[in-house]
């Protein structure tokens, strides 16, 4: 048996090793915790003798046994609604003031948030500049979101990134429900996905996104704003959104 370290064997491997080759023989059946414990100091988990220890498939100086983890509740959004109870209006983008939203990362823990309308593809760039934990986020995103007028307020659909684990405290100070994806599901929020590819030739991935003031970042929206797309024939998602405020098929939230 101490042959078998040599040959990097787990002692897992090497105590079910022992049981296939000498069945109810208990004599020379071991545990893998035994091996363990022969090769490792209980208390202090460090390795008794070195030269053994190297022989083992992992070589490890000190043991780190497996622990089940309990859950802390950490990264659990509460309370949170999925996008299957969305309104079905929102799929054919017929019905404007439907919003989708992510964050665009820069260098950690630099980033922007995003919101798209569906119908228009009239996108907001918002700062964080405190950070992009929940509470950081949440009173840039309710003003961004307040700045919206109320007949194009209607829902908005977001990622299951943690910076919305604040969604009651955003939808109370809106009236705005949000709604949550599925897990790795962008798809789900397609326009958003679009629109920040779009971004990122302006907001890189290696850049400090914190150093992006309001000014910058409405300039940065307004280009794209003003910019040509085919679906709207090319008009422009400005004129699109205008049309939007204007039209009678989006009524005042009372």
């Amino acid at each position: 048996m101490e042959a078998k370290p040599s040959l990097r064997w787990s002692p897992d491997r090497i105590a079910g090793w022992l049981r296939r080759q000498f069945p109810g023989d208990a004599s020379v059946q071991i545990s893998h915790e035994s091996i363990h414990l022969s090769l490792y100091d209980p208390r202090r988990r460090q390795a008794i003798n070195r030269d053994l220890t190297r022989r083992l498939r992992s070589a490890r100086p000190i043991r780190r046994p497996k622990v089940a983890r309990r859950p802390s509740g950490r990264g659990i959004i509460r309370g949170m609604v999925s996008i299957t109870d969305r309104p079905v209006e929102v799929e054919d983008r017929k019905v404007p003031g439907h919003w989708e939203g992510n964050l665009v990362m820069g260098t950690r823990p630099s980033a922007v948030a995003t919101l798209v309308e569906r119908t228009g593809r009239f996108t907001t760039i918002v700062a964080l500049p405190d950070g992009i934990k929940a509470e950081q986020v949440t009173p840039h995103l309710t003003r961004s979101l307040l700045g919206i007028p109320p007949q194009l307020r209607r829902t908005l659909t977001r990622d299951r990134g943690r910076q919305i684990a604040e969604h009651r405290t955003i939808t109370t100070e809106t009236r705005m429900p949000i709604h949550i994806c599925k897990p790795r599901s962008p798809w789900q929020r397609g326009t958003n996905e679009n629109t920040n590819r779009l971004l990122r030739q302006d907001l890189s991935k290696g850049a400090d996104l914190r150093t992006f003031n309001r000014a910058a970042l409405d300039d940065i929206a307004h280009e794209l704003n003003h910019r040509p797309r085919k679906t709207h024939g090319y008009r422009t998602p400005a004129e699109a959104y205008a049309d939007l405020l204007n039209s009678s098929d989006a009524p005042l939230i009372t």
